[in-house]
């Protein structure tokens, strides 16, 4: 129970003190990386470059067994269920992709943080250019191991 209050409290930290601070949204090209989330940082850039370089194996290290990644309506709810299925597919996707981070906000607090990224990801699909607009949640818990990414949420939509 204290671990989901503490989650919460992360989650709505950043929106209440912006909320109705118009300072605040002339900064949003600011990193926003509080000092106490920059290990959990690390644990997600060395996801995501593992991700890319179609190091699965490698990528699964920083995966919690149970983590749960939901993505275009769909969800997997494991290490193994992802490795085995999607994480292909996206793998081949980033591998021809060039990924600008545009944001990133993180904040831990205890056991739990959370890292938000927003990017633009130029690509090509069917040998046409192809550039998305790319927002990503990773909340990650640490343990005897360290930090693990225990929660994906990827979104992504066309730029127009």
């Amino acid at each position: 129970m204290i671990h989901r209050i503490v989650f919460l409290t992360l989650l709505a930290l950043p929106f209440a003190a912006q909320a109705h601070d118009p300072a605040q949204h002339a900064k949003a090209s600011e990193p926003a990386i509080a000092a106490e989330a920059k290990p959990a940082v690390a644990v997600v850039e060395a996801f995501s470059s593992a991700l890319q370089a179609g190091d699965l194996k490698r990528a699964g290290n920083w995966l919690a067994d149970d983590v749960l990644i939901l993505e275009s309506g769909g969800a997997e709810r494991s290490r193994t269920e992802y490795l085995d299925g999607h994480a292909k597919h996206d793998a081949e996707f980033l591998k021809g992709a060039h990924v600008q981070l545009k944001q990133r906000t993180a904040k831990a607090v205890g056991e739990l943080a959370w890292v938000g990224s927003e990017s633009e990801l130029h690509a090509s699909k069917d040998g046409k250019p192809l550039t998305l607009l790319s927002t990503e949640t990773m909340v990650l818990k640490r343990g005897t191991q360290g930090w693990r990414i225990v929660h994906i949420h990827w979104s992504s939509r066309p730029k127009r």
